[in-house]
């Protein structure tokens, strides 16, 4: 991971590599606001541009993917493989969902439309907050 940030162009810092950890086998989904406030404590001088600029890093190098599911939150998942997410709208957690998504070749043609990514995306509520409902 050290020599793909050098790739991305990034210095290796404490705080970058603080990141990068939070980020190995997280399966949470955390938004930027998430690992600011888990880090900051350890981390002072850590700002939200920090957090922000290698999430953005780490993306445009493949390490990571954002995934754009709850309105106003920029969430960031460790695994870069396409897969499915499902959000819940009661208690706000992004989970993987495990659906067939290889009827969408990526990148690939799927008639006339150049395919380079595919993203879905299911919304309502998980089985725990159903629960609660009841």
């Amino acid at each position: 991971m050290i020599e793909r940030l050098k790739q991305a162009g990034l210095r290796i810092t404490p705080q970058r590599l603080a990141i990068i950890d939070y980020l190995d086998g997280n399966t949470s989904h955390p938004s930027v606001e998430d690992i600011y406030k888990d880090l900051k404590p350890k981390f002072p001088s850590l700002s939200m541009a920090t957090v922000y600029n290698t999430l953005q890093a780490l993306e445009k190098s493949g390490m990571v993917q954002e995934i754009n599911i709850e309105p106003g939150k920029r969430h960031f998942d460790p695994n870069p493989l396409p897969h499915c997410h499902f959000y819940c709208r009661i208690c706000k957690r992004v989970y993987d969902i495990d659906l067939d998504i290889k009827q969408v070749e990526h990148p690939g043609w799927m008639g006339e439309f150049w395919v380079e990514n595919c993203y879905i995306n299911l919304v309502g509520q998980c089985l725990e907050c159903s629960k609660l409902r009841d």
